[in-house]
């Protein structure tokens, strides 16, 4: 038997999800993307060998982001082009995260509230690297949303992957070794501050909207009660060892940045009205363990993060900001002594990307080893 996927679940309890929940007009079409991907429905290539006659028939991908089967060739394809803007010097990988009493208002206001994550995270690294007594200089990074816990839960916080080092005020290059250059209890007080700020800007100004279990925070008095637990919290970011050498940066790269709320190879077994998945028991140092919980509550949870509508989740930071991205990597290059990595993929069509990847050689046929000409293309059924 075939190990179950997030494809089967939808299919098999997606129905039963709408007599009890209306999903928005995003979720529905990553619903409708994830059931129907790779089936008729999305067209399909009828292809010939001209040697033995072998007929074969490739169905079409959705291509959505938040498809579990739609996401290894844009992830290696973007950790390609990373390659040229990867240095050989320290880096560290920095999370931020919010307490959870704010999680209703957020996900009451995603595109709103995950950008002020953005805009709260980019100013306490620019506002404390460029101080002397800290480093001094304009450094490099990417951030990049997600919004889950192993267990699907709402959790949104930014993973940023930081350049240990950077250019000061003399356009030379500065850094402190494998040594993280900025205190976390500094971190966490100032991405406090500039997060709270925004958030009080918004509500100020009528901006934030409020549903469910947010509706309270509509009387002022509910508001700043949420205001003052928040800033009683420590607000505690987490920051990761250096990596050792480029190419290490850029295979981590590649485990956050197309990642989704779940992998197929997560999903244990489909049993009656329950679906069971392994998550990381993060009380117990990490540890794998089994979860099961019905198959409603699975789609419910994996629609929750399914982000606003051309909402870009990886963003790119100082040196890395793509107007002057060239010119600073170029700097920072000469100073180290360090080469560029070239891109192996940009000029490959998609078919010899999948070859020099996979081995799978679109055209060529599996039986004979002939060439394959297309007979037929049918065109997807979905508008």
């Amino acid at each position: 038997m075939n190990k179950p996927t997030v494809q089967d679940i939808f299919l098999k309890f997606y129905s039963e999800y709408l007599e009890k929940y209306t999903p928005s007009a995003e979720q529905s079409k990553v619903s409708n993307a994830i059931m129907n991907c790779k089936t008729s429905r999305m067209g399909a290539n009828v292809q010939v060998c001209e040697d033995c006659g072998c007929i074969s028939i490739h169905y079409n991908s959705c291509r959505n982001r938040c498809c579990p089967m739609c996401q290894a060739l844009p992830k290696e394809k973007w950790m390609d082009m990373r390659k040229e803007d990867v240095l050989d010097a320290p880096y560290f990988h920095l999370v931020f995260t919010v307490p959870a009493e704010l999680n209703p208002i957020i996900y009451s206001n995603q595109k709103l509230l995950y950008d002020t994550l953005y805009h709260a995270a980019s100013a306490t690294i620019n506002d404390l690297s460029v101080q002397d007594k800290y480093l001094g200089a304009n450094v490099g990074y990417i951030c990049i949303l997600h919004t889950w816990g192993s267990e699907m839960n709402y959790h949104p916080h930014i993973h940023t992957i930081l350049l240990g080092g950077g250019l000061d005020k003399n356009k030379h290059w500065k850094d402190k070794g494998d040594k993280f250059f900025l205190p976390v209890q500094v971190i966490s007080k100032v991405f406090r501050g500039k997060y709270m700020e925004e958030l009080k800007s918004l509500w100020e100004d009528g901006k934030l909207k409020f549903y469910g279990s947010s509706e309270k925070y509509q009387n002022s008095y509910e508001f700043k009660s949420l205001i003052d637990t928040c800033y009683s919290k420590e607000w505690i970011p987490h920051c990761k060892k250096t990596f050792n050498g480029a190419q290490s940066v850029i295979k981590y790269l590649g485990k956050y940045t197309h990642r989704i709320a779940i992998s197929n190879y997560r999903i244990i077994r489909i049993n009656g009205e329950n679906v069971t998945f392994s998550v990381k028991d993060y009380r117990n140092e990490g540890k794998w363990k089994e979860l099961t919980i019905s198959g409603v509550e699975f789609i419910r949870r994996f629609l929750m993060h399914v982000p606003p509508k051309r909402f870009v989740r990886i963003r790119h930071y100082g040196l890395l900001c793509s107007r002057m991205k060239n010119s600073n990597l170029t700097l920072c290059r000469n100073q180290l002594g360090c080469k560029k990595y070239i891109s192996e993929l940009r000029n490959m069509t998609s078919s010899q990307i999948l070859d020099h990847l996979w081995g799978f050689k679109v055209g060529i046929c599996k039986h004979c080893g002939g060439k394959v000409i297309d007979h037929h293309r049918q065109k997807p059924l979905l508008c």
